[in-house]
């Protein structure tokens, strides 16, 4: 008797949905926390940043995945992304009050702003060279153009280096970088709900339904809502405040997915409005739990969704559009701050910081980009390989970075020491 095709056969009778849709969540979320549990405590023994572990642990739960699928619905795979999504952009948001958008510095703005447009022109036209269709080249572009801000963050941290000048300057860039990426995602999808339609006229009212609705947003709610928040807090229960704030949240991405724009967008901006409050700091602390939660859950159905059989074919196009982001981000940023007069130590170490890492807005493009029904479903695939090996080496990139401005101080002083 054949004893592991029993096995396998008996497996997927086991994991089969039992009498009703809610055994079918059970059983998904169940599989889903426990794999992840496992492949998080892999990823922190090898000390790497826990992303890779969650969408390997996607990657082996996922459908895609032989010999066969351990959650029985991709509707709920979806369904959790979907509020992944939505807890991860409104804890982003709450990081950016109004004030601090207006602390940014002219410095900040303008490389933001070139590094960002330069880098997704230049992915693009690779993307194009290489045979991607329009729609696959223009999110690969957006996607490629964003730095992750959790990842580069993280690292920071651990070098001790959260302080550091360099450091200012590539949180203050990736400020500007999140705000431009979620409003050209916006536009692109309001284009891709249109039709596809890139007409010079469709996109002017593409620009304008987005302009409106985060003008309208952002000087309505900012006026009204967070009063509206602090007196839910004022009542000491922390429910109550959770609900309010949750409310919000959802309430704006639903609006927003409503008149074809990202759920991203409105849960954005309902963090930005929360922000405003002077209960911000407390709604911080009681989402931060559920954004962990949740941004993990986004990137295991990231890998869940991810159809590996397409992987092997993308290694070459993977690495060349890398190549293509890390170098353009590289140069543009160091030219820039380089014509501004700061030092050579910052100039490099701000470079590698913006250049390393891909992670969540990128691949909250591509889902975006998924939804909206434009791209092929090679791209989440690709993009998740430039995902892992972005994170993978970001840590040892900007430990470059690091070891360059110690080797330079080094050098410093052995100028100064009098000859014996």
């Amino acid at each position: 008797m054949n004893h592991t095709s029993g096995i396998t056969s008996f497996l997927p009778q086991f994991f089969a949905p039992g009498n009703g849709p809610t055994d079918f969540i059970v059983q998904d979320f169940a599989i889903i926390m426990i794999i992840a549990a496992v492949m998080i405590a892999i990823t922190y023994r090898l000390k790497q940043p826990m992303v890779i572990g969650y969408i390997l642990a996607g990657i082996i739960i996922g459908p895609f995945t032989p010999p066969f699928s351990l959650v029985s619905s991709i509707d709920t795979i979806n369904a959790l992304a979907e509020i992944g999504i939505i807890m991860l952009l409104f804890v982003v948001g709450t990081e950016f009050p109004m004030a601090k958008l207006r602390a940014v510095g002219r410095i900040s703005i303008v490389v933001a702003l070139a590094e960002s447009v330069g880098t997704l022109f230049i992915v693009f036209f690779t993307a194009q060279y290489l045979g991607f269709s329009f729609f696959d080249s223009l999110f690969l572009g957006l996607a490629l153009s964003i730095t992750s801000t959790v990842v580069t963050v993280r690292v920071l941290e651990e070098l001790g280096m959260i302080k550091d000048r360099s450091s200012t300057l590539i949180l203050s860039i990736s400020i500007v970088e999140d705000i431009m990426a979620i409003s050209i995602l916006a536009v692109l999808q309001s284009v891709a709900s249109a039709g596809g339609d890139l007409s010079i006229t469709n996109i002017l009212v593409s620009i304008g339904i987005v302009g409106a609705f985060v003008g309208g947003v952002l000087f309505l709610g900012s006026r009204y809502l967070p009063g509206v928040i602090d007196r839910a807090g004022k009542t000491n229960d922390y429910a109550l405040l959770l609900i309010v704030i949750l409310g919000f949240a959802f309430g704006l991405s639903f609006l927003a997915n409503g008149i074809g724009l990202s759920v991203a967008t409105g849960a954005f901006l309902a963090g930005v409005i929360v922000a405003e409050s002077k209960s911000s700091a407390v709604a911080r602390i009681l989402t931060l739990p559920l954004r962990d939660m949740f941004a993990a859950i986004f990137f295991i159905s990231i890998g869940a969704l991810m159809d590996i059989s397409l992987v092997p074919a993308f290694i070459a196009p993977a690495a060349i559009l890398i190549l293509t982001s890390f170098g353009s981000k590289f140069l543009i940023v160091t030219g820039i701050l380089a014509k501004s007069k700061y030092d050579t130590v910052t100039v490099l170490r701000t470079g590698f910081g913006m250049s390393a890492a891909k992670g969540e807005l990128s691949l909250v493009v591509v889902k975006g980009g998924q939804d909206a029904g434009v791209l092929s479903s090679s791209i989440l695939p690709l993009l998740g390989v430039i995902t892992i090996v972005t994170t993978f080496m970001a840590p040892y990139v900007i430990r470059f970075g690091h070891k360059l401005r110690l080797s330079e101080e080094r050098s410093a002083k052995k100028e100064d020491e009098p000859y014996g």
